[in-house]
């Protein structure tokens, strides 16, 4: 048994954890702030500023479908790496938005570039899982998304009290230089594919972009996704109307410190006793994390509820995409199977900042942070009246 746990963590699967974590901590960067930049520098209105936010996800679902479909079909080490230079190249070019669509074109672009890379390294990671360790190892492996998910938006929240938009950028591109880099100098070994596999994948049809096996789990994913982008892309205005801007500085650190502690023990959970002794614990902690976030006005609040929300979101985060790895077993359709799951995920967290926006106009940010709290409910009766795939 020994043997068995120190196989998880050899090098491939750390190498690839560690790319996977720059990608995701550059996007969750940016994300926190492009909101705020829109709106001070380029005069945006709020549902402007969350169009921009949101539009960047819009580009990385529309590569998850494409990418989903030609990963195997192409290559593992292909899209890795040259997925990287496009990431890079589309993150330079933030360097020149003087107007609002030029900044929609950018964040489209670049959230092309950032659902390639990480398609390929959600794939490329399966690889070093032992079967037997499934919701252990993309538990372990998700810490790099949870983490970066907080390290992200603290950076960001803290280089833009200190420095300026340009000086942000700069260091982002600093961070995806050296991922190219790494992306190049790993040794990714791609998938051999039978002439069957290869004519499946080659076809034109739904099932070569989309795993009906997940479509469930990719709906709760959405339904997930949107209620977290309340606390993604208007956390910092919020925090400005309720005066508690330091102490909001310190939420993704309380969210990242609780998902590091727990994130462990939820992919044990996950593999003993089953994903539903994980997935509802997660929708219940969003809501009361978004239901607490609603009425905060102190910043023990807040901070309680960034510790919700990351017991929440975080959780189910990971386990989701486990729950993918359980559903499908034929390594050929992993990359397609996982890019479905992010697909919903990607989708939920794109359209939420325009639509909530837009509900901004009607209701305060108390009541819209109460309309998302009401999302993870619904995936509670979901999941329990339609979802049968987990009986242990």
């Amino acid at each position: 048994m020994e043997n068995v746990k120190e196989k998880l963590f050899n090098k491939g699967f750390i190498s690839i954890t560690i790319i996977n974590f720059i990608v995701y901590l550059v996007y969750y960067l940016l994300m926190v702030i492009i909101a705020v930049i829109a709106q001070d520098n380029l005069h945006a209105t709020l549902g402007q500023a969350g169009l921009a936010s949101g539009i960047y996800i819009i580009g990385t679902l529309l590569a998850r479908l494409f990418v989903g479909k030609k990963l195997e079909l192409v290559g593992r080490k292909a899209v890795l790496r040259y997925g990287a230079l496009f990431y890079l190249a589309t993150t330079i070019a933030y360097l020149y938005i003087p107007v609002i669509p030029m900044l929609y074109l950018v964040r489209f672009l670049n959230g092309f570039g950032y659902g390639t890379v990480s398609t390929a390294t959600n794939a490329i990671v399966t690889a070093y899982i032992p079967k037997s360790r499934h919701g252990e190892g993309i538990n372990y492996y998700g810490l790099s998304t949870s983490l970066a998910a907080a390290i992200g938006p603290f950076l960001g929240m803290v280089l833009l009290n200190l420095t300026n938009f340009h000086f942000i950028i700069i260091f982002s591109i600093v961070l995806i230089v050296l991922t190219t880099v790494a992306c190049f100098a790993f040794p990714v070994k791609n998938i051999e594919l039978s002439e069957m596999h290869r004519a499946t994948l080659s076809k034109r049809g739904l099932d070569s972009f989309i795993e009906k096996k997940v479509i469930f789990i990719a709906s709760m994913a959405f339904l997930m996704g949107l209620s977290y982008s309340s606390v993604l892309a208007f956390l910092s205005s919020y925090a400005k109307v309720i005066h508690l801007v330091e102490a909001s500085s310190f939420f993704f650190v309380v969210y990242a410190l609780v998902i590091t502690a727990t994130r462990p023990l939820s992919g044990q959970i996950f593999d003993k006793y089953g994903e539903r002794f994980v997935m509802y614990p997660s929708y219940m902690f969003l809501t009361l994390g978004l239901a607490l976030l609603s009425i905060t006005n102190a910043g023990w609040m807040l901070l309680i509820s960034g510790a919700l929300i990351g017991l929440g979101y975080g959780t189910f985060m990971s386990n989701g995409q486990a729950v993918c790895l359980k559903t499908v077993s034929d390594k050929h359709r992993i990359g397609i199977a996982l890019s479905t799951y992010f697909i919903g995920l990607d989708l939920g967290l794109g359209i939420g900042p325009y639509i909530l926006g837009e509900l901004r106009t009607l209701l305060t940010f108390q009541q819209v942070y109460l309309v998302a709290g009401i999302l993870p409910i619904l995936c509670i009766l979901l999941y329990k009246f339609f979802y049968h795939a987990d009986r242990k």
